[in-house]
């Protein structure tokens, strides 16, 4: 496992190399040019969910985000912040499709998903729509983004079919580590799929130094330690970080300078 440590440096530069993504020229509020369109998923079980999908406006999608939202007894959706920010930005400024939804239970300012809450255990069918959407779309390369809750589903799921055949790796924004287990971390260790870990310095539930341990499991995993930043990235310095991240763990690169 590589482990890229920080330093004093900003961040959102440090272990990611560059500067923001469209640095001087993105405000916390800013929406950038996309084709956006409200989409409506369908579960194995029969659920209808809501979601977004934000395509490039200019150019075919170098790959797919398939994002996996904080937990919704919490208040996480698909319009958690970090989440909405990529939609606004992404597809313009890196090339990405962004699919956003609320799993089943969970409401947000798109509207609310049938079903109930079934803490990680129904949610399967639900990453498994998303994904299948984006296939059946010729949407390329989708990749699962989880934050906090959305760690655990991507870590239980994603390395196992039918995912594992259909998802090109999975980005780790604050993963807390209470749903997916040992098993989970070796089945990515044996899959070998890229995973990329991004893990607050002040995190709530696991900071940098343990999760080096936990994500030992994984020899592929590449674990981004970001200085400064708490479980919610809260803050435009912070929620541009993990935007970075995300683009880098993806495409290889930084960033990609202004649209």
């Amino acid at each position: 496992m590589t482990q890229t440590a920080s330093s004093a440096a900003p961040l959102n530069a440090v272990p990611l190399g560059a500067a923001p993504l469209g640095a001087g020229t993105v405000r916390g509020a800013t929406v950038l040019p996309a084709v956006r369109r409200d989409i409506v998923l369908r579960t194995a079980d029969g659920l209808r969910l809501v979601g977004e999908l934000a395509l490039p406006a200019d150019r075919e999608p170098a790959a797919t985000l398939v994002t996996c939202h904080p937990l919704p007894s919490g208040g996480g959706s698909m319009d958690s912040h970090v989440f909405r920010k990529a939609s606004f930005r992404l597809p313009a400024l890196a090339g990405l499709a962004v699919l956003r939804f609320n799993t089943r239970g969970t409401e947000s300012p798109r509207g609310r998903s049938e079903g109930t809450f079934q803490k990680g255990i129904g949610e399967r069918f639900d990453v498994e729509a998303a994904v299948d959407f984006a296939l059946a779309q010729g949407l390329p390369a989708p990749w699962l983004v989880g934050w906090s809750f959305g760690t655990d589903l991507a870590l239980k799921y994603g390395a196992v079919e039918p995912l594992a055949s259909r998802t090109a790796g999975a980005v780790l924004l604050s993963p807390p580590l209470h749903r997916a287990g040992d098993a989970d971390l070796d089945a990515w260790g044996t899959s070998g799929k890229p995973l990329t870990v991004l893990v607050p310095e002040h995190d709530d539930f696991l900071r940098p130094a343990e999760a080096a341990q936990r994500f030992a499991r994984v020899p592929q995993a590449r674990l981004v330690p970001v200085q400064g930043a708490k479980h919610l990235w809260v803050g435009e310095r912070y929620a541009a970080a993990a935007l970075d991240g995300i683009v880098e763990a993806v495409l290889g690169i930084a960033g990609t300078g202004d649209p």
